[in-house]
């Protein structure tokens, strides 16, 4: 009986989390383009009529362009995790070599990479593999290489290291950039956290780090952040070095 109850609990807990994941993701898509197109359309209107000037206008655009951006991302965050709700949605686990995807971030960010002279390297087991599903690990990977360049400052190096334990294989990210504060690191993935520019004033909207843990979840992983403020970030996933 004692077990039943133990499972149901369990049960009714995944629901709670999912529909809290489900209810933020909603108020973030109905909330944030909203805004977007206000402020735009706001200025068009000014420029229209001529209580703004056009050398006011210019200046304002780099900030709608960083507001662009950020609600780009979410958009396109919101794409990938709505393709794991499809009903015929399922993991399709192949065999990927770990430097691989240190390539593969190399070369996504290496314009980023190269904007902060941020060095990127590999340590750890050269030849560390899992069989896991890409599209999902590539996801997470990106996320989360993302946060780390966005919240390091120039001159920092960041790492991927790969580690093999039995039948499980740990990737972490290491920077040493503004990491977090110890009192926000434990609400990082409330949707009521709060959100913090990057060193060079990139913005995020929080969202995909939810997703990032909800993908994790789908790999049957787990993930830990360490952090302190100033002092850098490590991003620990914890992966099956097989998954069926």
């Amino acid at each position: 009986m004692n077990d039943f109850i133990n499972e149901l609990q369990l049960k009714i807990e995944r629901l709670e989390n999912e529909i809290n994941f489900k209810n933020g993701l909603i108020s973030i898509l109905s909330h944030d383009p909203k805004e977007l197109f206000g402020t735009f359309l706001w200025l068009i209107e000014e420029l229209e009529q001529k209580t703004l000037s056009e050398e006011d206008f210019f200046k304002l655009l780099p900030q709608v362009k960083r507001d662009a951006q950020k609600n780009l991302q979410t958009i396109q965050d919101s794409n990938a995790w709505l393709k794991t709700q499809y009903g015929d949605f399922k993991i399709k686990p192949v065999k990927i070599m770990v430097m691989d995807l240190f390539h593969y971030l190399e070369e996504k960010y290496a314009a980023q990479l190269n904007e902060k002279n941020i060095k990127f390297y590999f340590k750890g087991d050269h030849d560390a593999f899992l069989t896991s599903d890409r599209l999902l690990l590539e996801y997470v990977l990106d996320k989360i290489f993302n946060n780390a360049v966005k919240y390091s400052f120039p001159n920092q190096d960041v790492y991927l290291q790969a580690t093999t334990e039995g039948d499980q294989v740990v990737l972490s990210v290491i920077d040493s950039g503004t990491g977090i504060d110890e009192k926000y690191l434990s609400t990082i993935y409330n949707y009521g956290s709060p959100i913090f520019l990057g060193t060079a004033g990139e913005k995020g909207v929080g969202l995909s780090l939810k997703i990032v843990k909800n993908f994790i979840s789908l790999l049957k992983g787990n993930i830990q952040i360490i952090s302190a403020e100033n002092k850098g970030t490590t991003v620990s996933l914890f992966l099956r070095k097989f998954i069926e």
